[in-house]
């Protein structure tokens, strides 16, 4: 039931983006969403993290949108990232456009850690990001590397899959 409901809030985000012209700021907090989302409809394998860390490298304005959507949640922790060798902290990690050529090292550093990594750009869904977010005409979309999930270990929602633009 919980689950339905995060589905429910994830479709009229989006559908309010596009509705209308949204600002820079209301993207951002859109992208915000989005990826607070992601975390909740993903499952990692055991045992659970006390602490849920989402990281974020390259784009720090999307940072400061997150830390303000998490505030009200208790045991979310937000980091600024500047280099992969920190990244094995996060459940989360999101590559903005300011690393966008650096998906690889990104990933070298993790390995097969269990870390669900959200690219800002097409390019990064096509190079082993597991997600990726990018803005369409009618608004903002995901695509899931299903592919790059199982490899690290994470379980995508099927409501997820479902609301993808694209699986592979």
């Amino acid at each position: 039931m919980k689950r339905a409901s995060l589905l429910a809030g994830l479709m009229a985000l989006a559908l309010a983006l596009g509705c209308g012209s949204a600002a820079a700021a209301d993207l951002l907090q859109l992208k915000a969403a989005f990826i607070y989302r992601f975390a909740q409809l993903t499952q990692w394998p055991p045992p659970p993290a006390r602490e849920f860390t989402y990281c974020v490298a390259g784009d720090a304005p999307l940072q400061e949108a997150l830390r303000a959507l998490a505030q009200t949640a208790g045991g979310v922790h937000i980091v600024a990232l500047s280099e992969p060798q920190r990244a094995s902290q996060c459940q989360l990690l999101v590559l903005g456009n300011g690393v966008r050529g650096d998906l690889r090292r990104w990933q070298d550093a993790l390995g097969d850690d269990p870390v669900l990594i959200v690219g800002e750009n097409p390019e990064s869904f096509r190079n082993g990001a597991v997600i990726g977010l990018v803005i369409e005409p009618n608004g903002l979309a995901f695509r899931i590397n299903q592919t790059e999930s199982k490899r690290r270990g994470l379980a995508i929602s099927y409501q997820m899959l479902k609301l993808a633009r694209e699986v592979k």
